[in-house]
């Protein structure tokens, strides 16, 4: 049986949710991913440790708690210390993606225009083994 793997997507807009979960079902099956619609509800749940993910994809432009709050607010949360933070966001400035990795995100993922450049986007933190199962893939910063 093929391993799972979790994945927290943080972002508060319901269009970009649904894309971002069928491109990881394109990636493959054994993915789980939660999702959340601000950085409070996440915070919440993700602070009990009931929720270990592998990979936590961050929205920088939210209402109540931005992005940034967020990441901060999960780097202060020492059982997701080696969980990375990948930014998830529509901004292609500079400024937000060295800002945001040195907050410690381990990656930038601009929002595609179409599902087959976020799949490509997203395959770069998996891969797959010989046997094509689904692995844990890239843990640096991709920008």
């Amino acid at each position: 049986m093929a391993q799972k793997f979790t994945c927290v997507l943080i972002d508060d807009d319901a269009d970009d949710q649904e894309i971002f979960l069928y491109a990881l079902k394109q990636i493959g099956e054994n993915i789980e991913c939660l999702v959340f619609d601000n950085g409070k509800e996440a915070i919440a749940n993700l602070g009990d440790r009931a929720i270990l993910p592998d990979y936590i994809f961050l929205d920088l432009n939210m209402p109540s708690m931005d992005g940034r709050q967020c990441l901060r607010a999960i780097k202060q949360l020492p059982h997701l210390d080696e969980t990375p933070v990948i930014i998830y966001s529509t901004s292609s400035a500079p400024r937000d993606k060295q800002e945001t990795a040195q907050m410690g995100a381990r990656g930038y993922v601009e929002k595609q225009p179409s599902l087959s450049l976020l799949v490509a986007k997203l395959e770069n933190y998996f891969k797959h083994d010989q046997d094509g199962h689904l692995q844990p893939g890239l843990h640096q910063n991709t920008h």
